[in-house]
């Protein structure tokens, strides 16, 4: 059979399967991600039904899901927001690296492994899934929510920081040395600080040349621009994730507005496939061994994600209902943990590092979605009613 008759046949039952799961999660009351997950890991090496003519299609796939995750995550905000975002927020990054990264450090210190391993695995536990939180905000519904903006800080500091981290990562598993590093952490921050300020003071401008009567054109040129800023920032060291955020806060007024509307169905079908795409990616036979690591690793790192936007969304006002859901909120690892394990694994520093990272990504992958939900559990309402009677100082009498 001609191998593209066996991709058309492949993508087909995929996409139906995930339509399926889909429904099936919503239904239940589940995110559909974890099943997601799951499907990929059926289907991947060491899977049950290996699939071969259309991993290539949906590698693209997944890297086109990413960008759209971010690139829709930036329309939400105009950039004045996002400056007066990070500014406010500044306080919670810290808080959030020295909670998250540290962590990772110690725990490949504790294997007896090296400090490129340590610096490699502190990024792998540092940096929360911006596409997967995303999702599940979209999910649950809680897009609208008072602490969702802080949800967004904390992850915009992140994406930011990492394109910086990356760079610096690359060239020092690389053996560039400390001047290589330098180098392209220099061109890093020239490349970063350039668009924000294009997207900051020309924002209007460029929203301006995309009409909003033409939805063919609207589009098309939004799409186009997004997969192209992230192509060129790719192609500079910096993340295309970062590049299709900052694409999303460029655009701004009818324009962001449309698009949303838009690009949401193309979003949640990529995706998708992206969250597939890491489950074939993955053999399941080799991380039973690393299991128990990854599984203290994914209790440490996910408990102190917790307690950072616990801070976080305290530091902000928000009630106590709100400081939970944004700590269960920022639990997941994703897109740029399985990046950061890449260039490990490409440069052999560590042969375990590989498999140890693929456990503890789908750990959080999997269990934090699961566990975002608990704040909307009647049980758990009450239990923290109960906590915030407590809490409150009894009135003196009159």
């Amino acid at each position: 059979m001609h191998s593209t008759t066996i991709l058309l046949i492949e993508v087909g039952a995929l996409l139906f399967a995930l339509g399926m799961l889909g429904r099936l999660g919503r239904r239940v009351g589940l995110s559909p991600i974890p099943l997601y997950l799951l499907a990929g890991l059926a289907f991947g090496h060491g899977g049950l039904i290996p699939l071969s003519a259309s991993q290539e299609f949906i590698e693209v796939g997944a890297e086109i899901g990413v960008i759209l995750l971010l690139v829709m995550l930036g329309l939400e905000y105009s950039a004045s927001e996002l400056v007066s975002n990070l500014r406010a927020a500044a306080p919670a990054g810290l808080l959030d690296a020295v909670f998250n990264a540290l962590p990772g450090a110690a725990f490949a210190f504790l294997l007896g492994w090296g400090w490129e391993a340590a610096l490699v695995l502190a990024g792998i536990t540092w940096v929360s899934s911006s596409g997967v939180i995303a999702k599940v905000l979209g999910d649950l519904g809680r897009l609208g929510n008072r602490e969702t903006p802080v949800i967004l800080s904390v992850l915009v500091i992140e994406d930011l920081a990492m394109a910086f981290y990356l760079p610096l990562v690359t060239a020092v598993l690389a053996g560039m040395g400390l001047a290589g590093g330098g180098k392209a952490l220099a061109v890093a921050v020239i490349t970063v600080i350039a668009v924000l300020v294009v997207a900051i003071r020309y924002g209007s401008t460029i929203s301006r040349f995309i009409s909003v009567k033409d939805a063919e054109a609207l589009l098309l040129s939004v799409f186009g621009l997004t997969l192209f800023v992230a192509g060129v920032a790719a192609e500079l060291k910096v993340s295309a994730a970062v590049g299709a955020f900052l694409v999303g806060i460029a655009l701004s007024g009818p324009v962001a507005h449309h698009a949303t509307e838009m690009l949401s169905p193309l979003r949640d079908l990529f995706a998708a496939v992206f969250f597939v795409f890491f489950g074939l990616s993955t053999n399941p036979a080799d991380m039973p061994p690393v299991l128990l690591p990854a599984l203290g690793l994914a209790v440490l790192t996910m408990s102190t994600k917790v307690l950072t936007g616990y801070l976080a969304a305290r530091r902000a006002g928000i009630a106590l209902p709100g400081r939970l859901r944004t700590g269960l909120a920022l639990m997941p690892r994703g897109e740029f943990s399985v990046v950061i394990a890449g260039l490990a694994v490409a440069s052999g520093i560590e042969p375990r590092l590989a498999p140890l990272a693929t456990a503890y990504v789908l750990i959080t992958v999997v269990s934090g979605p699961m566990l975002a939900r608990l704040p909307d559990y009647q049980w758990f309402r009450q239990m923290v009613r109960r906590r915030m009677t407590i809490a409150q100082p009894i009135p003196a009498p009159e």
